[in-house]
Protein backbone atom coordinates (compact mmCIF):
# COMPACT_ATOMS: atom_id res chain seq x y z
CA UNK A 1 0.00 0.00 0.00
CA UNK A 2 2.16 2.18 0.75
CA UNK A 3 4.72 1.33 -2.44
CA UNK A 4 1.34 2.42 -4.14
CA UNK A 5 1.35 5.76 -2.48
CA UNK A 6 4.76 6.62 -2.87
CA UNK A 7 4.14 6.24 -6.45
CA UNK A 8 1.00 8.32 -7.18
CA UNK A 9 2.67 11.29 -5.03
CA UNK A 10 5.97 11.19 -7.51
CA UNK A 11 4.05 10.55 -10.59
CA UNK A 12 1.53 13.37 -9.09
CA UNK A 13 3.79 16.08 -8.39
CA UNK A 14 5.73 15.18 -11.62
CA UNK A 15 2.60 15.55 -13.47
CA UNK A 16 2.16 18.87 -11.92
CA UNK A 17 6.10 20.01 -12.37
CA UNK A 18 5.77 18.98 -16.44
CA UNK A 19 1.93 20.46 -17.07
CA UNK A 20 3.28 23.93 -15.36
CA UNK A 21 6.44 24.02 -17.42
CA UNK A 22 4.76 22.95 -21.03
CA UNK A 23 1.50 24.75 -20.84
CA UNK A 24 1.12 28.69 -21.61
CA UNK A 25 -1.71 29.12 -19.37
CA UNK A 26 -0.13 27.99 -16.37
CA UNK A 27 2.62 30.48 -16.62
CA UNK A 28 1.58 32.71 -13.50
CA UNK A 29 3.39 33.15 -9.76
CA UNK A 30 0.77 30.63 -8.38
CA UNK A 31 2.16 27.83 -10.50
CA UNK A 32 5.77 28.87 -10.46
CA UNK A 33 5.29 28.79 -6.48
CA UNK A 34 3.37 25.37 -7.17
CA UNK A 35 6.34 23.85 -8.88
CA UNK A 36 8.73 24.48 -6.19
CA UNK A 37 6.28 23.24 -3.82
CA UNK A 38 5.88 19.87 -5.86
CA UNK A 39 9.91 19.57 -6.27
CA UNK A 40 9.77 19.39 -2.41
CA UNK A 41 7.32 17.04 -1.77
CA UNK A 42 9.17 14.71 -4.21
CA UNK A 43 12.58 15.14 -2.37
CA UNK A 44 11.49 14.65 0.92
CA UNK A 45 9.44 11.77 -0.32
CA UNK A 46 12.56 10.63 -1.92
CA UNK A 47 14.66 11.17 1.43
CA UNK A 48 12.33 9.20 4.00
CA UNK A 49 10.00 6.87 2.36
CA UNK A 50 12.83 4.20 0.88
CA UNK A 51 14.26 3.55 4.60
CA UNK A 52 10.84 3.36 5.58
CA UNK A 53 9.68 0.77 3.21
CA UNK A 54 12.77 -1.30 3.58
CA UNK A 55 12.02 -1.11 7.89
CA UNK A 56 8.50 -2.40 6.49
CA UNK A 57 9.33 -5.12 4.62
CA UNK A 58 12.57 -6.39 6.24
CA UNK A 59 11.91 -6.04 10.49
CA UNK A 60 15.02 -5.54 12.30
CA UNK A 61 17.39 -5.16 9.67
CA UNK A 62 16.70 -1.24 8.70
CA UNK A 63 19.76 0.16 8.98
CA UNK A 64 22.02 3.92 8.30
CA UNK A 65 25.30 4.64 8.74
CA UNK A 66 26.09 7.87 11.51
CA UNK A 67 26.89 10.34 7.38
CA UNK A 68 23.41 8.73 6.02
CA UNK A 69 21.71 10.29 9.36
CA UNK A 70 23.06 13.52 9.55
CA UNK A 71 22.11 13.63 5.70
CA UNK A 72 19.04 12.82 5.79
CA UNK A 73 17.91 15.10 9.03
CA UNK A 74 19.61 17.80 7.39
CA UNK A 75 17.82 17.23 4.46
CA UNK A 76 14.38 16.80 6.04
CA UNK A 77 14.76 19.59 8.24
CA UNK A 78 15.85 22.07 5.43
CA UNK A 79 13.58 20.77 2.90
CA UNK A 80 10.63 21.17 5.23
CA UNK A 81 11.81 25.07 6.46
CA UNK A 82 11.98 25.74 2.42
CA UNK A 83 8.39 24.42 2.09
CA UNK A 84 7.07 26.57 4.84
CA UNK A 85 8.64 29.39 3.54
CA UNK A 86 7.29 29.39 0.23
CA UNK A 87 4.19 28.46 1.82
CA UNK A 88 4.00 32.11 3.22
CA UNK A 89 5.13 33.49 -0.01
CA UNK A 90 2.26 31.67 -1.70
CA UNK A 91 -0.16 33.22 1.38
CA UNK A 92 1.05 36.82 0.19
CA UNK A 93 0.63 35.87 -3.86
CA UNK A 94 -3.03 34.69 -2.97
CA UNK A 95 -3.74 38.01 -0.92
CA UNK A 96 -2.05 40.39 -4.11
CA UNK A 97 -4.24 38.39 -6.40
CA UNK A 98 -7.57 38.65 -4.42
CA UNK A 99 -7.07 42.34 -3.09
CA UNK A 100 -4.95 43.77 -5.49
CA UNK A 101 -5.86 42.40 -8.84
CA UNK A 102 -5.10 45.51 -11.22
CA UNK A 103 -1.82 45.41 -9.56
CA UNK A 104 -1.12 41.81 -9.70
CA UNK A 105 1.41 41.27 -12.28
CA UNK A 106 3.55 44.27 -11.16
CA UNK A 107 3.68 43.20 -7.76
CA UNK A 108 4.11 39.75 -8.22
CA UNK A 109 6.81 40.17 -11.39
CA UNK A 110 8.97 37.43 -11.93
CA UNK A 111 11.99 38.95 -10.41
CA UNK A 112 10.18 39.19 -7.05
CA UNK A 113 9.31 35.30 -7.93
CA UNK A 114 12.38 34.17 -8.81
CA UNK A 115 13.64 36.42 -5.27
CA UNK A 116 11.20 35.08 -2.65
CA UNK A 117 12.32 31.47 -4.17
CA UNK A 118 16.01 31.67 -4.00
CA UNK A 119 15.82 33.51 -0.74
CA UNK A 120 13.59 30.39 0.24
CA UNK A 121 15.41 27.39 -0.49
CA UNK A 122 18.83 29.33 0.40
CA UNK A 123 17.74 30.55 4.35
CA UNK A 124 15.69 26.58 4.74
CA UNK A 125 19.39 25.45 4.09
CA UNK A 126 21.26 27.68 5.76
CA UNK A 127 18.86 27.78 8.85
CA UNK A 128 19.20 24.01 10.05
CA UNK A 129 22.91 23.65 9.79
CA UNK A 130 23.17 24.90 13.62
CA UNK A 131 20.79 22.33 14.80
CA UNK A 132 21.85 19.54 12.98
CA UNK A 133 25.79 20.24 13.87
CA UNK A 134 24.32 20.44 17.71
CA UNK A 135 22.64 17.46 17.86
CA UNK A 136 24.92 15.27 16.01
CA UNK A 137 28.07 16.13 18.44
CA UNK A 138 25.90 15.59 21.65
CA UNK A 139 27.65 12.71 23.64
CA UNK A 140 25.67 9.38 22.71
CA UNK A 141 26.70 6.60 24.96
CA UNK A 142 22.84 4.44 24.70
CA UNK A 143 21.28 2.18 22.66
CA UNK A 144 21.75 2.78 18.74
CA UNK A 145 18.18 2.09 17.44
CA UNK A 146 16.28 5.41 16.62
CA UNK A 147 12.83 4.84 17.23
CA UNK A 148 11.46 6.04 14.06
CA UNK A 149 10.73 5.55 10.29
CA UNK A 150 13.82 7.51 10.00
CA UNK A 151 16.38 9.66 11.69
CA UNK A 152 14.29 11.78 13.82
CA UNK A 153 15.78 14.51 15.88
CA UNK A 154 13.74 13.79 18.79
CA UNK A 155 14.20 10.12 18.88
CA UNK A 156 18.21 10.72 18.79
CA UNK A 157 18.26 13.26 21.97
CA UNK A 158 16.39 10.85 23.54
CA UNK A 159 19.21 8.32 23.16
CA UNK A 160 22.05 11.39 23.87
CA UNK A 161 23.56 11.16 27.71
CA UNK A 162 24.15 14.68 27.81
CA UNK A 163 21.78 17.02 29.33
CA UNK A 164 19.81 17.97 26.18
CA UNK A 165 17.91 20.62 28.12
CA UNK A 166 19.43 23.54 26.58
CA UNK A 167 19.62 22.45 22.95
CA UNK A 168 15.85 21.50 23.11
CA UNK A 169 14.60 24.53 24.52
CA UNK A 170 17.08 26.60 21.29
CA UNK A 171 15.43 24.02 18.81
CA UNK A 172 12.10 25.05 20.08
CA UNK A 173 12.54 28.58 19.82
CA UNK A 174 14.10 27.94 15.77
CA UNK A 175 10.94 25.46 15.33
CA UNK A 176 8.81 28.56 16.53
CA UNK A 177 10.96 31.55 14.39
CA UNK A 178 9.94 29.05 10.95
CA UNK A 179 6.39 27.80 11.57
CA UNK A 180 4.88 31.14 13.22
CA UNK A 181 7.10 33.65 10.52
CA UNK A 182 5.44 31.37 7.62
CA UNK A 183 2.32 31.39 9.84
CA UNK A 184 1.70 34.94 10.65
CA UNK A 185 1.67 36.20 7.28
CA UNK A 186 -0.81 33.48 5.91
CA UNK A 187 -2.86 34.45 8.90
CA UNK A 188 -2.82 38.46 7.90
CA UNK A 189 -2.89 37.79 3.98
CA UNK A 190 -6.28 35.18 5.06
CA UNK A 191 -7.93 37.54 7.12
CA UNK A 192 -7.54 40.32 4.38
CA UNK A 193 -9.02 37.64 1.68
CA UNK A 194 -11.97 36.82 3.54
CA UNK A 195 -12.75 40.14 4.27
CA UNK A 196 -12.72 41.27 0.81
CA UNK A 197 -14.44 38.08 -0.63
CA UNK A 198 -17.41 38.62 1.87
CA UNK A 199 -17.65 42.34 0.08
CA UNK A 200 -18.48 40.97 -2.80
CA UNK A 201 -21.55 41.30 -3.77
CA UNK A 202 -22.60 37.75 -5.64
CA UNK A 203 -22.47 34.79 -4.58
CA UNK A 204 -21.10 33.37 -7.68
CA UNK A 205 -17.74 35.81 -7.54
CA UNK A 206 -17.54 34.95 -4.03
CA UNK A 207 -17.17 31.09 -4.76
CA UNK A 208 -15.01 32.13 -7.55
CA UNK A 209 -12.47 34.34 -5.52
CA UNK A 210 -12.32 31.70 -2.91
CA UNK A 211 -11.56 28.40 -5.12
CA UNK A 212 -8.41 30.38 -5.99
CA UNK A 213 -7.35 29.94 -2.39
CA UNK A 214 -8.94 26.62 -1.41
CA UNK A 215 -6.15 24.53 -2.27
CA UNK A 216 -3.50 26.39 -0.84
CA UNK A 217 -5.43 26.99 2.39
CA UNK A 218 -6.14 23.29 2.79
CA UNK A 219 -2.36 22.68 2.09
CA UNK A 220 -1.36 25.01 4.89
CA UNK A 221 -4.29 23.36 7.32
CA UNK A 222 -2.44 19.85 6.64
CA UNK A 223 1.38 20.88 6.71
CA UNK A 224 1.19 23.45 9.55
CA UNK A 225 -1.29 20.93 11.50
CA UNK A 226 1.30 17.98 11.90
CA UNK A 227 4.25 20.13 12.32
CA UNK A 228 2.62 22.42 15.20
CA UNK A 229 2.21 19.51 16.92
CA UNK A 230 5.99 17.61 15.83
CA UNK A 231 8.18 20.48 16.03
CA UNK A 232 7.02 23.16 18.58
CA UNK A 233 7.18 21.75 21.94
CA UNK A 234 9.53 22.27 24.70
CA UNK A 235 10.34 18.67 25.41
CA UNK A 236 11.71 17.28 21.47
CA UNK A 237 12.20 13.93 23.00
CA UNK A 238 8.38 12.93 24.44
CA UNK A 239 5.86 10.84 22.24
CA UNK A 240 7.56 8.61 20.32
CA UNK A 241 4.31 6.87 19.03
CA UNK A 242 2.93 10.30 18.03
CA UNK A 243 5.96 11.87 16.52
CA UNK A 244 5.56 7.87 13.98
CA UNK A 245 2.13 8.82 13.33
CA UNK A 246 3.05 12.66 12.85
CA UNK A 247 5.98 11.85 10.61
CA UNK A 248 4.23 9.29 8.85
CA UNK A 249 1.63 12.24 7.41
CA UNK A 250 4.42 14.78 6.33
CA UNK A 251 6.68 11.88 4.75
CA UNK A 252 3.74 10.07 2.98
CA UNK A 253 -0.14 11.07 3.25
CA UNK A 254 1.13 15.21 2.66
CA UNK A 255 2.84 14.53 -0.86
CA UNK A 256 0.69 11.98 -1.44
CA UNK A 257 -2.60 14.31 -1.34
CA UNK A 258 -1.03 17.86 -2.28
CA UNK A 259 -1.47 16.82 -5.93
CA UNK A 260 -4.93 16.31 -5.86
CA UNK A 261 -5.30 19.16 -3.66
CA UNK A 262 -4.12 21.60 -6.11
CA UNK A 263 -5.57 19.74 -9.20
CA UNK A 264 -9.21 18.51 -8.22
CA UNK A 265 -10.57 21.98 -7.83
CA UNK A 266 -8.69 24.12 -10.19
CA UNK A 267 -10.20 24.51 -13.64
CA UNK A 268 -6.63 26.07 -15.19
CA UNK A 269 -5.21 22.71 -13.97
CA UNK A 270 -7.79 20.35 -15.13
CA UNK A 271 -8.26 21.59 -18.61
CA UNK A 272 -4.21 21.79 -19.46
CA UNK A 273 -4.23 18.07 -18.52
CA UNK A 274 -6.96 16.86 -20.37
CA UNK A 275 -5.67 18.80 -23.54
CA UNK A 276 -2.12 17.29 -22.08
CA UNK A 277 -3.73 13.87 -22.22
CA UNK A 278 -5.22 14.19 -25.59
CA UNK A 279 -2.05 15.59 -26.95
CA UNK A 280 -0.21 11.99 -25.67
CA UNK A 281 -3.19 10.34 -27.00
CA UNK A 282 -3.43 11.57 -30.68
CA UNK A 283 0.15 11.19 -30.49
CA UNK A 284 0.35 7.61 -29.74
CA UNK A 285 -1.98 6.80 -32.13
CA UNK A 286 -0.80 8.22 -34.82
Amino acid sequence: MKVHVRSVSLVGNTVIIVIVCIDKRLQSPMYFFLVHLSILEILLTTIIVPMMLWGLLLPGMQAVSLAGCVVQLFLQLALGTTEFSLLGAMAVDRYVAVCNPLRYNVIMSSRTCNSVVIVSWVFGFLYQIWPVYATFHLTYCKSNVVDNFFCDRGQLLKLSCDNTVFIEFILFLMAIFVLFGSLIPTIVSYTYIISTILRIPSASGQRKAFSTCASHFTCVVIGYGCCLFLYVKPKQTQAADYNRVVSLMISIITPFLNPFIFTLRNDKVIEALRDGVNRFYHLFKS
